[in-house]
């Protein structure tokens, strides 16, 4: 990597994954699904984390920002229509720049997880198949980013194998096998997330071309999905929840974030409040951080 492309993944990463915040996210996200595996695990012992977990957070942290210089380079085109202001749009850095970082970040990941092959094989499944989803969509074009509900079912193994790499981790830190509340915690996870997807794209009144899921299920249906999943989410976690009822309890707070949005956006804002979604995945992983200290 010479010196200036150094310079532009550097100003890139400040532009599209600012550090502080990035690395907030990835210590929750780490931390908290961990947590949540131990909070639905019936014959779980008490976990604490350990050198695994922050091995892990490291790992979520890098992860994350190759899935973003992915989608940046899969949304190109319609960037330079609609968001001219990203780093990649508007020049600050380079298509191949990114695949220098995508790979450079794949060998960081492999060396972090060194000591635990079958987590990194996990993790390296998940770059491949992006990848892979990535190279097809900007090679033929499919499937098309404007059919949402294709492009995310496409996208949605890799935060699933994402999940499936904590949960390794988790199995590794507790001696427990794998079982199917290991796959009750993922889709607790993966509902949860689904609230940012569909919340971040609802607008009263889209502009031509603006990809929203609005333009297939208009807004009262658009408005009513992203409401469901938190609340499919929340009520997967307390049925199988094996943490004390009053603090499997409080794991039902954060859906006032939604309910705030939601009523704020009625109230005849143009889009869905900015802040909100991601502010409820925060707490809702730290919640579930929370739960797993509990058992």
């Amino acid at each position: 990597m010479t010196v200036r492309v150094a310079a532009r993944l550097a100003r890139y990463v400040r532009g599209a994954y600012p550090p502080v915040p990035s690395a907030m996210v990835a210590l929750t996200w780490a931390y908290g699904i961990g947590g949540l595996f131990a909070a639905v695990d019936p014959d779980g012992p008490g976990r604490r984390p350990g050198g695994g977990t922050a091995v892990a957070a490291a790992s979520v942290l890098v992860d994350l920002l190759l899935m973003r210089a992915l989608d940046d380079v899969r949304d190109l085109e319609y960037d330079r229509r609609f968001h001219p202001g990203r780093p990649l749009p508007a020049g600050v850095v380079r298509t191949g720049d990114l695949a220098v970082l995508y790979r450079t970040g794949a060998v960081v990941l492999l060396l972090l997880n060194a000591a635990w092959p079958w987590r990194a094989g996990i993790l390296l499944c998940q770059l491949g198949y992006a990848a892979g989803a990535a190279g097809v969509h900007r090679r033929w074009g499919r499937p098309s980013a404007d059919r949402l509900f294709t492009s995310l079912l496409v996208g949605l193994p890799a935060p699933v194998l994402l999940h499936l790499y904590l949960y390794a981790g988790y199995l590794d830190e507790t001696g427990q096998r794998a079982d199917r509340y290991g796959l009750v915690a993922v889709v607790v996870a993966v509902l949860a997330a689904g609230h940012p997807e569909l919340a971040g794209k609802i607008t009263r009144e889209p502009r031509a071309g603006e990809r929203t899921y609005v333009s297939t299920l208009g807004v009262h249906g658009s408005v009513t999905l992203a409401l469901a999943v938190p609340v499919l989410s929340v009520c997967l976690l307390v049925r199988f929840s094996q943490a004390p009822a009053g603090w499997t309890s409080a794991a039902v707070l954060p859906l006032v974030l939604p309910a705030l949005g939601a009523w704020r956006f009625r109230r005849g804002g143009p889009r869905w409040p900015r802040a909100e979604p991601p502010l409820y995945l925060l707490l809702s992983f730290a919640g579930y951080a929370v739960l797993g200290l509990t058992r």
